[in-house]
């Protein structure tokens, strides 16, 4: 069945299998010698696991690697190591590691490990809570490969797949709020907090002068922090304060940022304090 299952899907990954299993000597076939991928490692035995992540993940050859080590002068990676790395940090011991897993046995230890967690129920609150996501996001957008492999499939992440579905997520935004511009982080809340007022800043506090920065004290508090962090290696000054009370359109402020629901789950209508 593997084997019936493998010739439907490459002609060259039925020859590397016929070279495990010992069918076909890489020394007797050079034609052969890289198979599918630039680093196929032919293995002795036919019942070695052959999903090793150097196969996959590393792309020279041993003679890719000769080539490109004679274009430097060099005749070993050793050298070439020892060539740029300062002996004082080298060092000369090999490193006291366990023998490499392949994939499939990294995945199955790690899902052992992750089997040990215990979910408990979180009640810091601050940001840090469960959220619902409908099954039709889920189905179409969070569990769709197309999302995240139409662009660079050799990344490990879903990075250029996720930047689409940020830029949509903005748009929805300007939508829903009627605001010319929106920002969404490629990491976090505070973050996406502090590019929105280095933008403020950006647009209106450099031409006029404007290095004040309002922020409201029912901000998460680590959003404040981090705010507060950029705010001072930009030359901007963070006032925090009550939003209800504060001027923030008396002409003196370069932004200001106000959170809803705020940090203690209140969700404020514009006739109340806004």
């Amino acid at each position: 069945m593997i084997l019936s299952s493998t010739i439907r899907r490459s002609p060259q990954v039925l020859r590397r299998l016929l070279l495990n299993s010992g069918s076909i000597r890489q020394q007797q076939n050079p034609l052969l010698r890289r198979g599918i991928h630039a680093t196929s490692v032919v293995n002795g035995d036919a019942l070695d696991m052959a999903d090793t992540f150097s196969r996959r993940h590393v792309g020279p050859s041993d003679d890719d690697t000769k080539l490109m080590l004679q274009s430097i002068g060099l005749s070993s990676l050793d050298e070439l190591v020892k060539s740029t790395v300062p002996s004082n940090i080298l060092s000369s011991k090999p490193l006291n590691l366990a023998p490499a897993l392949t994939e499939s046995e990294a995945l199955s230890k790690i899902k052992t490990m992750a089997d040990k967690n215990k979910v408990m129920k979180s009640y810091i609150g601050m940001g840090y809570y469960d959220t619902i996501v409908p099954n039709v996001i889920l189905r179409n957008m969070l569990e769709n490969p197309g999302w995240y492999t139409a662009y660079t499939p050799y990344q490990a992440e879903i990075a250029q797949g996720r930047l689409e579905m940020l830029l949509n997520f903005q748009t929805l935004c300007s939508d829903l709020t009627g605001l010319s511009m929106s920002v969404s982080s490629l990491l976090d809340e505070s973050t996406a907090a502090a590019e929105a007022m280095q933008m403020c800043y950006s647009l209106k506090g450099k031409k006029n002068k404007k290095n004040k920065f309002f922020v409201s004290k029912d901000v998460h508090p680590q959003t404040i922090s981090l705010i507060q962090t950029r705010a001072e290696v930009i030359g901007i000054e963070v006032i925090v304060g009550d939003h209800s009370s504060s001027e923030v359109d008396s002409g003196e402020y370069c932004g200001a940022i106000v959170q809803y629901p705020n940090t203690y789950g209140s969700v404020e209508s514009p006739g109340e304090s806004y």
